[in-house]
């Protein structure tokens, strides 16, 4: 039986996959600040995203998901340095710090698989997005670099993300124009969804994506590539 660890577990990004997985007969383990859903088989509350703060876990990971993240869109006069180094350290110290904590885990797995979250506005200049850049530009390269070094026992990627519906994300569609206005920026003239996160999710945690890693794959409605 395959054996995911979901860190952010209580998203709705985390409980859709969760929830998919374990319909699929994967145990999925979830962490979290605040108590788990019923969703995972096995759950721990962790106080923060810190080396110390990790539980330690026996046996193999397949699969380790790394979902915290920021959406803080304000415009470079109104960005403090307290608030870009606290996101810092929930998206790019998090995401280092469970990955160590776990590696020992992820390399008792046959066919190990890290995936963490980027953004469309890595790609793109988008205004506002300074604090949302800087952070997931560097999940990227952080991507890339824990690819190299830990290939090829285990493969390491990310979904670059545009707008996909979420509560995080529920003030900017919250009205049927706000929504529309959004959908009509991309070329496929829609907003994601949970739905397709969790299926990204399945293959690149999966072997259907065994020769794959280091790779940044744009699930954005076709923003990144295409001129509307």
């Amino acid at each position: 039986m395959q054996r995911f660890l979901f860190i952010g577990a209580n998203s709705d990004m985390a409980i859709a996959a969760a929830t998919y997985f374990k319909q699929q007969g994967i145990e999925v383990i979830g962490l979290s600040r605040t108590e788990c859903s019923n969703e995972y088989s096995q759950s721990f509350q962790i106080s923060g995203l810190s080396e110390t703060d990790f539980p330690q876990l026996d046996g193999q990971i397949d699969g380790l998901v790394y979902f915290p993240g920021s959406v803080n869109l304000k415009p470079m006069r109104s960005l403090k340095e307290v608030d870009l180094l606290e996101e810092y350290k929930i998206n790019v110290l998090g995401a280092f710090n469970s990955v160590k904590a776990y590696l020992p885990n992820l390399k008792l797995s046959q066919q190990a698989s890290v995936v963490m979250f980027s953004s469309v506005a890595v790609q793109l200049g988008m205004p506002f997005h300074a604090s949302v850049g800087m952070n997931k530009g560097a999940v990227e390269g952080l991507v890339r670099s824990l690819a190299a070094e830990l290939s090829p026992e285990i493969r390491v990627n990310a979904i670059a993300l545009s707008l996909t519906e979420t509560k995080m994300t529920q003030r900017m569609v919250n009205t049927e124009d706000k929504k529309q206005a959004i959908a009509q920026r991309h070329p496929l003239n829609a907003i994601g969804t949970l739905e397709d996160v969790t299926h990204m999710l399945e293959f690149l945690l999966t072997p259907k994506s065994s020769w794959m890693t280091g790779q940044i794959l744009h699930l954005d409605g076709g923003m990144s590539g295409v001129k509307k």
